[in-house]
């Protein structure tokens, strides 16, 4: 039954690791979102990777359920956040630099 239950939790991060992507399909489809809508989606998508780190990690701490799938929304999670960090850090950068 837990092996079952962290399978599950496995398939959800890595599900919400893969979420931020949609961020791109309005770009793709030559769409232009409104200042509202382009915030709430930014909002959601830190949500999404915050939660998608914490299922994954929550996953790969127990050593029976380590697999691909852990391993892989782990290291995607990990990405988003590092390009989240460093978009806040460089903005910052330049806000202080001028």
């Amino acid at each position: 039954m837990e092996k079952k239950k962290l399978q599950s939790i496995s398939i959800a991060a890595l599900i919400v690791s893969i979420l931020p992507l949609a961020t791109l399909i309005p770009s793709f489809l030559h769409l232009s979102l409104s200042d509202g809508i382009r915030t709430v989606w930014a909002g959601a998508n830190i949500v999404f990777v915050l939660l998608g780190l914490i299922l994954s990690v929550i996953c790969v701490r127990n050593r029976e359920s380590r697999s691909v799938i852990n391993i892989v929304s782990t290291a995607i999670s990990a990405f988003w956040l590092l390009l989240m960090v460093g978009i806040v850090a460089l903005a910052l950068f330049l806000t202080f630099v001028q």
